[in-house]
């Protein structure tokens, strides 16, 4: 049993970087632009259940590696996580996409950057679901080595892209984001997820 608690912790730890992606979706009070201020509302209001579900997605990998559990359990777990990330990640994505372009420099570039970004994460999460679903849970070695694998792709995942997210919420547009509520509240329950 014990081949998989590490690795398992590891995934856990790759994983709460994803939780930055969420983050990202807020920035610091500045000037005032109705446009720009409806659309973060719009885009912030979209955004909040979907980071609560990235947030519970990362809290039920994480507790099922501190648990005594079986391969099945963590295979089910991770797996019902990987596609609640999937899922969260294309419904912002589609809210970004709804939403328009921001009423910024370069806001319809900025906003297109963004959605296949997020489009490509949720992909990304969905391909992670259908490794998990085909580890072999009958070979403890087998399995860890399994969950490794994933645990890399994680890690990369998280490093990897939030450029555009990023590029879209600079400057006037993450102003716009943070007096929204709704984003404080995203950013908030996100942020608990990085200890």
């Amino acid at each position: 049993m014990e081949g998989t608690k590490p690795v398992n912790k590891k995934l856990a730890a790759a994983l709460s970087g994803g939780a930055v992606l969420v983050l990202a979706l807020s920035g610091c009070g500045g000037d005032d632009n109705d446009k720009l201020d409806s659309w973060a509302k719009q885009v912030c209001d979209a955004v909040q259940p979907q980071a609560k579900k990235i947030e519970s997605a990362n809290a039920a990998i994480q507790k099922e590696t501190s648990d005594n559990s079986t391969p099945e359990d963590v295979q089910k777990t991770d797996a019902q996580a990987f596609q609640d990330m999937s899922d969260a990640y294309k419904a912002i994505g589609t809210a970004v996409n709804k939403a328009g372009a921001p009423d910024v420099e370069n806001g319809e570039k900025k906003q297109q950057d963004a959605v296949k970004e997020l489009n490509a994460i949720s992909t990304s999460y969905a391909s992670l679901k259908k490794q998990v679903d085909g580890l072999d849970t009958k070979d403890q070695g087998k399995f860890a080595d399994g969950l490794k694998d994933i645990a890399t792709e994680l890690d990369k995942l998280s490093q990897s892209g939030n450029d555009a997210l990023r590029n879209l919420e600079e400057g006037e547009v993450g102003q716009a984001m943070a007096k929204q509520p709704s984003c404080k509240a995203a950013t908030a329950s996100a942020g608990a997820t990085q200890s």
